[in-house]
């Protein structure tokens, strides 16, 4: 299996070239720090201790930003190094203003690749959020002697199944691991399956808070604005569940004039296809890259700009989770249920059930399965919302609480590394 591993990143090698300026013409690459996924790094390394953390996405990058704040604290640490894959990981991180802290791209996982990444960086210890598992890199990271952590672990049924089918490949690859902090039983109970010894439940790491949580706002005269509608929002939306918020508005409008739904795609790079769609309902759509100041008479207010989702969590009584009405698991509610939002969710939140059986619990959440349920529910939660303080508040204890126990845990595995 390891044979068919190297075929395929070989390939992937081959073809990057048209892989890569396919995905600039998608506006899915940029057009110069590409080239850091091929190792050739556009930033220096300092001397002294670096902590490299690598995670997939968006998701991944902000769980750890609390984290990232403690630990650039550590005066023994003197460089921390972020990298992730994606173009819109790498625009939310510079919303942060770090001073050890820097970001690159994560290399294409072949082992020449690897071995000159960790030649460069040559990271104290090595930190991989949620499922990110690369084979070659793990290797790489073993042969160098550096201590190998998973942190904020999720293995959910589908990827367990996925991995236990490769057999001694997946054994190989997992027994790399030397700790493994998982976010809930289900995957504790997956990873000793896999074979990784030491395992410690912690938490759920995306319950904390960063610092700049709270100074999410939009400007006063824009933010006025909405509190003169009824609104709504919609965030991390997929592929046809922005035209089924569309008719959930379209069906609410009937009752009330002065409504204004906000809709947050997970892709900003598939704006203009969903206003199309939109537009084709005979409602009026802008989006916010557009920087038209005035909502008068508009429907649908499209965000589709980076790491602006809070602010409209903090103007939203009321929003909707998607990866939900398709079956893609559901996206991550924490960071709306902490700010004070009321969550409504598709029928498919595998990706969070353990979340979402604790919000549901809790009333912060709730279920609906299609348009019918999912317009009575908006009606009644943008007209009646009943904002419980005790409830959110313990969604954050809870994040403080884990957090806390986070930084030691790290601190304590970085402190055993410099000694």
């Amino acid at each position: 299996m390891f044979f068919f591993y190297q075929i395929i990143v070989s390939l992937i090698i081959l073809f990057s070239p048209i892989i890569i300026i396919i995905r600039i013409l998608k506006k899915k690459e940029d057009k110069i720090r590409f080239k850091e996924k091929l190792c050739f790094f556009s930033l220096k390394r300092k001397n002294g201790n670096l902590v490299w953390f690598h995670g997939s996405s968006v998701g991944e990058i902000l769980s750890i930003v609390p984290l990232i704040e403690k630990l650039e604290k550590n005066n023994s640490i003197k460089q921390i190094l972020i990298t992730s894959s994606t173009l819109s990981s790498a625009s939310i991180f510079k919303k942060f203003r770090f001073k050890k802290t820097i970001h690159q791209f994560f290399p294409i996982d072949s082992i020449f690749l690897t071995y000159k990444f960790l030649n460069y960086w040559k990271p104290t210890i090595a930190i991989f959020i949620d499922s990110e598992i690369w084979p070659n890199m793990f290797l790489s990271i073993k042969k160098k002697s550096i201590p190998l952590i998973l942190l904020n672990a999720r293995i959910t049924k589908k990827t367990f199944n996925r991995w236990f089918k490769l057999g001694k490949f997946c054994n190989h690859i997992f027994s790399k691991i030397d700790f493994a902090y998982p976010q809930n039983l289900e995957t504790v109970k997956y990873l000793k399956k896999l074979k990784v010894n030491k395992i410690k439940l912690i938490g759920n790491l995306k319950f904390s808070e960063n610092q700049h949580d709270q100074t999410k706002v939009l400007k006063k005269s824009f933010a006025q604005q909405l509190k003169n509608k009824k609104v709504w929002c919609a965030a991390s939306t997929h592929a046809d569940e922005e035209l089924i918020c569309a008719k959930v508005h379209q069906k609410l409008k009937k009752k009330y004039k002065n409504l204004l739904t906000i809709i947050i795609p997970r892709h900003v790079q598939r704006t203009e296809e969903i206003k199309k769609k939109i537009e084709n309902l005979n409602l009026k759509v802008i989006t916010r890259s557009s920087n038209k100041k005035i909502l008068n008479n508009l429907d649908i207010y499209i965000v589709d700009t980076y790491g602006e989702t809070k602010k409209f969590y903090n103007a939203a009584n009321t929003v909707f989770l998607g990866g939900s009405f398709i079956k893609h698991g559901g996206q991550n509610p924490i960071e709306a249920a902490r700010l004070g939002s009321f969550i409504i969710h598709g029928p498919n939140v595998d990706n969070f059930k353990d979340v979402y059986k604790l919000f549901n619990e809790k009333k912060i959440s709730h279920k609906v399965s299609n348009i019918n349920q999912f317009t009575k529910l908006v009606d009644k939660s943008i007209t009646n919302f009943n904002y419980n303080k005790n409830k959110f508040l313990e969604i954050k204890k809870i994040g403080n609480k884990i957090l806390v126990h986070t930084t030691k845990e790290i601190s304590n595995l970085i402190k055993n590394e410099i000694q």
